[in-house]
């Protein structure tokens, strides 16, 4: 039954095509975006590690995140980074830091690591970005490469109209 005719609304009105237990339109896409870079080199530089822009009247959410760091050559005594002092990461939509990952010197999600899913909702038209910014001039460790990922879900906003592509 659908359910324009279990609530007797006209036939174009009440699209409704969200899973039933978790509320996302069975038509939502997936983004993924990584890289890795130099790290910045000086205090105030940063670096865009991912990003992913929604299209105007979708929404979304941000399902996992990534990031990976390598100390420079130096510094080998160093197996796994956990910690980045002087640094920032930071998840940014439309440039606001996102709660509750706000600028942090840790590394919560390691690249090549089950990441744990954090389910952050981007609002219409949101660009996600991952960033990492030196903010020390004598950061506690020199990092040579860093990397970041990206991971989440898009789908069309039904308050814009109804159904996209309906014939």
């Amino acid at each position: 039954m659908y359910r324009s005719q279990f609530c007797n609304l006209p036939q174009d009105t009440g699209y409704s095509n969200a899973c039933h237990i978790c509320g996302i339109p069975s038509d939502a896409g997936y983004f993924d975006d990584a890289s890795i870079k130099p790290a910045p080199q000086s205090q105030g530089q940063q670096v865009e590690l991912a990003r992913y822009a929604l299209h105007p009247q979708y929404c979304g959410a941000l399902l996992y995140f990534a990031q990976y760091a390598e100390p420079a050559p130096e510094a080998t005594q160093l197996k796994d980074v956990v910690e980045t002092p002087g640094y920032e990461w930071v998840i940014q939509c439309n440039g606001q830091p996102r709660a509750p990952y706000l600028p942090t010197s840790l590394i919560l999600n390691p690249w090549g690591y089950n990441s744990l899913p954090i389910h952050l909702r981007l609002e219409e038209g949101c660009t996600v970005r991952l960033v990492l910014r030196l903010v020390s001039s004598q950061p506690g460790i020199v990092l040579a490469k860093v990397g970041g990922r990206l991971m989440g879900r898009y789908w069309y906003n039904n308050i814009y109209g109804g159904a996209p592509n309906r014939l």
